[in-house]
This record gives structure tokens, sequence and C-alpha cells, in this order.
């Protein structure tokens, strides 16, 4: 991954310790891994609260979940083989700030690995499999339509098709690297100021879901494809602005 040379500027001290009091004064939780850390920290990132250059100090993050700088540095590298995170030497560990080359590389490794998830599954999907697409488009309208939403909670839901639709291969391998390449693409929507519809999408995933039931295989496979050229198009992939400042610890207890 190209080098970042910005990052967000870490927030000031008094804001720091002002979280840090609101941590300490919190009840204390059982001792979490470092898989569990990683997994929230993915989670936040993917959710924007922790927005492209995020400076993830190893101290605020061990007062955070109450762990060692150790358990802390081991889920720094499990994000950082996952691109999630850009580990500077002698300066840190940053949420991830794709270039405009790796953006467009993300979009071209999707197309190529969901359209072979989708013969796969043209090929083995059972009626039990077509159930949970059909739940999930369902989920997908209940949270587009729900009176109060966020951007990130929908844009979240509609990644998740994607992934579901993996799983339903059988192929782990495959379906981890679907994962990745979804959680990628929401950072690089998050950079790229994304003007993607989300009614859009889901319409779009239903289309693909009844495609999958009746074929041919071609069909889905050209529906998967626009579907991801559309949501790349969205994309401003030109010389980035600079994300918004975030503070670590907040961004961390918003959750």
């Amino acid at each position: 991954m190209p080098k970042t040379s910005q990052a967000t500027v870490p927030p000031s001290k008094t804001s720091t310790d002002s979280t840090a009091a609101t941590l300490s004064a919190r009840p204390a939780a059982p001792a979490v891994s470092a898989e569990q850390i990683a997994r929230h920290l993915a989670d936040a990132i993917v959710a924007k609260r922790l927005p492209p250059g995020t400076w993830l100090r190893e101290e605020a993050l061990g007062r955070a979940y109450s762990v060692s700088r150790t358990k802390v540095r081991a889920a720094l590298m499990a994000l950082s083989k996952d691109k999630l995170i850009e580990m500077v030497p002698d300066k840190g560990a940053f949420v991830s700030r794709p270039s405009v080359q790796e953006a467009r590389e993300v979009f071209a490794m999707r197309r190529l690995l969901e359209a072979e998830v989708v013969r796969l599954v043209c090929q083995q999907a059972k009626p039990e499999h077509f159930e949970a697409l059909t739940q999930h488009i369902q989920a997908e309208h209940d949270q587009l339509h729900k009176q109060v939403r966020t951007t990130s909670a929908h844009e979240r839901v509609l990644g998740d098709f994607h992934v579901v639709l993996a799983q339903l291969t059988g192929n782990k391998t495959l379906a981890d690297m679907v994962s990745e390449l979804v959680s990628r693409s929401s950072l690089i929507a998050m950079l790229y100021h994304s003007h993607n519809n989300p009614e859009c999408s889901s319409d779009e995933h239903a289309q693909l879901v009844a495609a999958l039931r009746s074929g041919p295989p071609e069909l889905a496979v050209s529906l998967m494809t626009e579907h991801l050229l559309r949501i790349e198009d969205n994309l401003e992939l030109s010389d980035a602005r600079p994300a918004p400042e975030a503070d670590l610890l907040l961004s961390l207890l918003l959750n």
C-alpha cells in the first residue's frame, strides 16, 4: 500500500483528558482479547466513526480497552494485514488512506471475485439460501425506511449483502476475501465521498436475487458487474479532500 503523507491531527490534550476521564468513570469491563479489539476497531472504521488518517494511539487504546499495549499492538497488526490501517515506522498506526489507484484496484478485484461468487451460488443455491438473501434484503428495506437512520448503518447493511452472498458459496477463503474488500470499499467510500443511492443499491440486490433464482448465470453475473461499476462510478476518484478529524476515545465510546 502506498505510504500516506497525511494523517488526522491528534486531538488536543484537553479533549483527550476529558474523554479519558469519561472512560475511567465507567464500570470495569471484562478483559478483551486482541481479536475482539481488532473487530471493534474494524467496526468503528467501517461505521465511519474513525475516518481515514485517524491516529490510533496505542496508549489511548490501552486505556479504552483496559489492556496492555502488547495486546493493542497485536490487534493493530491484525488490522494492518486486512489493509484497514497502516503502520508507519517511527510514527504509529493510522486508519488507511487508500490512493485512487488502490481504490480502482479494490473494485476491479471485487468484480472479478464476486462474478465467481454469483456463478457458484447459481450452481449450488438451495431454497434456504434464497430465503436468507430475501431476509437480508428485507433488513435493508427496514433500515433504509427507518424514521431516524444513519448513513453508516445503511451502508453497512448494504455491504453485508455481498458478504452473505459470498458465504453461501461454502468457500471460506473466497468469503473472507470478499469481506475484506467490502470493508476496504467502505473506507474508500468515506474518503472519496460516495454519492451512491442506497435505495438503488437495495433494488439492485433484489434484482440480482431474482436473477439467481431464475438464471441463466450470465444474467446474474452481468447484474453484479453493473452494480459494482455503478458504485465505483459514484465515487469522486480524484485527490481526496482531508477527512474530518476524530477524537479517538470519543469515537470508540460512541459504539
